[in-house]
């Protein structure tokens, strides 16, 4: 189990709390959020792959 991929996976489910957080009030910044939590957890799935 690699750390880095933890953490990657720990800092998609940060950004996902953003965008639910953001979308009443910045749609812009939630989109920008939600891109981040799919890199994030992209990134994080293929690191422990």
């Amino acid at each position: 189990m690699s750390w880095v991929g933890l953490a990657l996976l720990a800092v998609a489910g940060f950004l996902l709390g953003g965008v639910v957080t953001a979308w009443r009030s910045s749609r812009a910044l939630a989109v920008v959020l939600g891109i981040g939590t799919a890199l994030a957890s992209a990134g994080g799935v293929a690191w422990l792959l």
